[in-house]
Order: C-alpha cells, then sequence, then structure tokens
C-alpha cells in the first residue's frame, strides 16, 4: 500500500485517540474515544468538528470563470450572487456524473471544493477543459462546525460569520487567523465549514474544541449524519453510470441551463441529461428506504419487489441513530419508486421489507434567515 497523505490535524487526531483509517489517499480518523454512535447523537444534539483537509480546494482564475465553468457543469453560476455557493456536478459526454462540487462565486474567480478521491482527476479535468483560465490548487486546511449549537459557538469567536445564512460563503478573521467560511455541511445540520491557512489549522482546530459544545467527530458519524440527511457520496450513491435525474439531482440543473432555458445545454452530456429531465424518461431513480427491526441493510444489497422480481440495489444503508431504525438510498426501477411502496432487501437469505420514504430521513436544521 502506498504511503497515505496526512492533513494538517494528523498529530491533533492521534492526540485524540483516533482510529485512523485509508481513506482516499489520506489518513483519517473514523472514530474518536466517544465512538460513531455517541459522536452521531453530540452532532445533532450539540456541536462536532470534523476535519475535511483531505477534500480539494481550488481557485479558477481568467476571463468570465462563471461562464467558462458552465461548459463543464449544468449549474446556473452566471446568475450566482457575489458570496453565494452552489451545489454543482461535473457531468461526462455519457450523461453520467464525474464528481460533485461546491462553487463560490469569490468576485473576479471562482473557488470551489471537490472531493478527495477524485481531486487529481477533477483538476485535470478543469485544467484539460478551460486551457485559458489558470486553476491553482490551495494548500489549506478545511474544518466542519457542525450542528443545533454551531451558531452559539461561532457567535463567540466570529460574530460577523453568524450574519451568514445558509449557503453564503464570506471572508473573517478569527483570532488573527484568515479564515474564508461559508454556512453550510454535510450533516443536515446548521454549521460552518471553514477554510484556514494549512499552517494555522490546527490552532484554530484546538481553539474550536476548547469549547464546552464541541467534540471532534470521526469518518464513522459523518457517513451516518449525510445518510440521514440524504445527501449523496460520490462513487457510492452517484457516479459515471448515473445521471443527474436517476440521482435525484434535478435541482442541481439550474433552469436556464434546461430546455426552456436562457442558456440551454452547453456542458458534457446535455443532450441525455435534458431529454431525462423534459420526458421523464429515465429507468431508475434514488429513494430513500425506511427499515424495520434494527438489521441495518448495507450498500450492495440487493431489492425486490412484492413478486421476486429483482428492481434495484442498495447503494448506502446502516442504523439512523436519529430515527432508531435502519435507513439506506437505493436504485429502484421507476415504477417502484413511489413513497409508501414496500421492497424487500435481501440480507443474510432474509428478504426484509422496507419502505420507499421521501428524502431527507431527519429534519434539516439549516439556517435559511
Amino acid at each position: 500500500m502506498s504511503e497515505q497523505h496526512k492533513t494538517p490535524l494528523f498529530d491533533l487526531h492521534v492526540e485524540l485517540g483516533a482510529r485512523m483509517v485509508p481513506f482516499a489517499g489520506y489518513s483519517m480518523p473514523v472514530q474518536y474515544t466517544l465512538g460513531v454512535k455517541k459522536e452521531h447523537e453530540h452532532t445533532r444534539r450539540a456541536c462536532g468538528l470534523f476535519d475535511v483537509s483531505h477534500m480539494g480546494q481550488v481557485l479558477l482564475r481568467g476571463p468570465k470563470p462563471a461562464e467558462a465553468l458552465e461548459t463543464l457543469v449544468p449549474a446556473d453560476l452566471i446568475g450566482l450572487p457575489v458570496g453565494r455557493q452552489r451545489y454543482g456536478l461535473f457531468t461526462a459526454e455519457s450523461g453520467g456524473i464525474l464528481d460533485d462540487l461546491m462553487i463560490v462565486n469569490a468576485g473576479d474567480h471562482l473557488y470551489l471544493v471537490v472531493n478527495a478521491a477524485c481531486k487529481e482527476q477533477d483538476i485535470a479535468h478543469l485544467r484539460r477543459g478551460l486551457p485559458d483560465h489558470e486553476i491553482e490548487v490551495l494548500d489549506r486546511g478545511l474544518l466542519a462546525l457542525q450542528g443545533p449549537e454551531a451558531a452559539a459557538v461561532m457567535q463567540r469567536l466570529c460574530p460577523e460569520a453568524c450574519e451568514l445564512v445558509f449557503m453564503q460563503h464570506g471572508r473573517f478573521t478569527i483570532e488573527g487567523i484568515e479564515v474564508w467560511i461559508s454556512r453550510s455541511g454535510y450533516t443536515g445540520e446548521d454549521g460552518f465549514e471553514i477554510s484556514v491557512p494549512a499552517e494555522q489549522t490546527e490552532a484554530l482546530a484546538r481553539r474550536l474544541l476548547d469549547e464546552e459544545e464541541v467534540e471532534a467527530i470521526g469518518l464513522g458519524a459523518r457517513d451516518s449524519l449525510r445518510l440521514e440527511a440524504g445527501l449523496c457520496l460520490y462513487g457510492h450513491d452517484i457516479d459515471t453510470t448515473t445521471t443527474p435525474v436517476e440521482g435525484g439531482l434535478i435541482w442541481a440543473i439550474g433552469k436556464p441551463r434546461r430546455r426552456d432555458g436562457e442558456r440551454p445545454g452547453g456542458f458534457p452530456g446535455a443532450d441525455l441529461i435534458l431529454h431525462q429531465v423534459a420526458e421523464k424518461d429515465h429507468q431508475r431513480k434514488r429513494v430513500g428506504l425506511l427499515g424495520e427491526g434494527r438489521a441495518p441493510v448495507r450498500e450492495g444489497v440487493e431489492l425486490y419487489d412484492g413478486e421476486g422480481n429483482a428492481i434495484g440495489s442498495v447503494c448506502s444503508g446502516g442504523f439512523g441513530p436519529s430515527i432508531g431504525r435502519p435507513v439506506a438510498m437505493g436504485y429502484v426501477t421507476v415504477d417502484q419508486s413511489a413513497i409508501d411502496t414496500v421492497v424487500y432487501a435481501e440480507v443474510r437469505g432474509k428478504r426484509l421489507p422496507m419502505t420507499v420514504t421521501k428524502l431527507p430521513f431527519v429534519q434539516p436544521g439549516y439556517h435559511r434567515g
């Protein structure tokens, strides 16, 4: 196995008793001494601090950067106001998804955050697709402060950041450290994602952990939190074999980019994707699945209808600590995707009933002002 990269917080994770595991080429904490379930519950109840420094942070500069990036993603970026953030997808000519990302209009340039596992290919994709633009890969840490008490914590350290609403972004100073903060996250809770110079990441993380409400949270709870929030994990719930429409991500295709919009198409795979949007012509769909009992239903489990016909499979699954039941997301045939449809997951030779359920599984806590 090749040597794993380390984030600026590696030594702190070890000091805090984290169990470190390989993830996307990095040595990352899967859990701390609290354990995954208690870390999950603490984030839902109070406030968790996540190290997400393995993510790729990129600046896109050059002529009309929003217009340029629209040739690679179906989001409405020309209409994105300065200081706002938007979810985007890199699409393939096949109509599949190469990666998902966050895009900030920072004024004369764009600030992008891409997934760690896709970081190198995303940067190559940007450079190949936008040869007249500068793609600067940043050496910065990234922290996520998440939970209903996140704003109370931030109020003490950087009250100006608390004026942000969901998907807004700004630049601030916390005790002499210059930070970029967006009001967003990956847990379904209110919270902040904080980009910080690499050499100051540990100092800021320690400062945040000094606050009574804040606990360090690992990848295990990050995964169960995002699953309850109905949020996709690239490589599991979306990939090059799934289109945005199949993935339930039509909302990520900006209205000006659709067939009847001001700037229809113009991104890879547009013909197929926009056909699926307009005609609802797709064969499968990502759905939420709510189980019975306690047995979790994991990724890869096959799904069947009531007559025993194979209809799809689970893409993410586990036990939802916040609701006390097994939760999953999976792809099923469109005719089995209606809310309240009962399907059956085959686990160790038994077919367990699961009910197609509206996503997310928990009420979002996003601060929309």
